[in-house]
């Protein structure tokens, strides 16, 4: 008697290819190990204990910046100091003229640079090689050198001591040029722009729907060092502008001299700290694009 084998029904449905294993994250290949945060956190320390060392002796009396130990935890005058800033200078205008200037002229860079880069990256002219190159020169001339001829054509126009003296000759900037052409280059395809100029769009439609929402992540990083830079300058804006109309750093060199042979370290570095507060403001409030902006270009390089 032949034993029956009972199978299991034939489905009629293809069965599914099995899943590949999903990507587990936090494996032991892919996690930093204990000497990359030991040399991050190094790296950390190392630049934050000028700026903590700062505020601690802006917090104390000047006579502490000769203790021995140093001390390192902060006192209670920080406010005492602080006020004593905006009494000794014009601290509130200082950081309102160093804010306007900034501002103008990181809005003016960003603006003109990547008009001007997407131009000698998109734009087919005469000579643009020759005059990329042209503007690449200028990075090679020190600054100093044509100091003298620019106050003498400040003088001649009668700015003098006034903001845009100090707005005028930062409107645009031969790397800002040279950096937004390097992005546009290769981030925006020709056929991208082709296709547009095929659907009507004018030159400046193009550079307006095309080329600025593919270089925000560069106009971001471009606008944030500009800006600093901006607010850090000292030699022009000391030269041009006069002690009743001071930029920050002007400003915080009439605090250093004002204390004579012996200034005052504390009323100095209260007045640093203040004038570093926007730029940790900008640096906080403009990080995600300066970190996205940075990524997309190790990506694309």
């Amino acid at each position: 008697m032949t034993a029956l084998i009972e199978r299991p029904p034939v489905s009629s449905t293809p069965s599914s290819p099995t899943p590949p294993p999903k990507y587990r994250r936090g494996t032991d290949h892919e996690r930093p190990g204990i000497l990359t945060y030991s040399i991050l956190i190094a790296f950390f320390l190392v630049s934050a204990f000028p700026l903590w060392w700062s505020f601690v002796i802006a917090s104390r009396q000047s006579s502490d910046t000769n203790a021995v130990p140093p001390v390192m935890v902060p006192g209670p005058n920080f406010l005492s100091n602080a006020a004593k800033v905006f009494e000794s200078a014009p601290f509130m205008l200082a950081l309102a003229n160093s804010l306007i200037i900034s501002t103008v002229i990181a809005a003016s860079v960003v603006f003109f640079s990547t008009l001007a880069g997407y131009s000698f990256a998109k734009l087919k002219f005469r000579a643009s090689n020759g005059l990329l190159l042209a503007v690449i020169a200028t990075m090679a001339i020190p600054t100093q050198l044509g100091i003298i001829p620019l106050f003498m054509l400040m003088a001649e126009w009668h700015w003098v001591g006034t903001l845009q003296a100090v707005i005028v000759p930062g409107l645009v900037t031969a790397f800002g040029v040279f950096f937004m052409r390097q992005y546009l280059v290769d981030v925006i395809p020709d056929e991208l722009i082709e296709a547009a100029r095929v659907d009507g769009a004018s030159m400046w439609g193009t550079f307006w729907h095309v080329a600025l929402p593919a270089a925000r992540p560069a106009m971001a990083v471009l606008g944030l060092f500009s800006f600093m830079a901006a607010w850090t300058d000292f030699l022009w804006p000391l030269l041009v502008l006069g002690p009743r109309n001071p930029s920050v750093q002007t400003a915080l060199a009439a605090l250093s001299a004002a204390g004579g042979q012996t200034p005052d370290h504390s009323l100095v570095l209260a007045g640093a700290v203040l004038s570093t507060i926007p730029l940790l403001i900008l640096f906080i409030l403009a990080g995600k694009q300066l970190v996205a902006g940075i990524m997309q270009g190790a990506v694309k390089g």
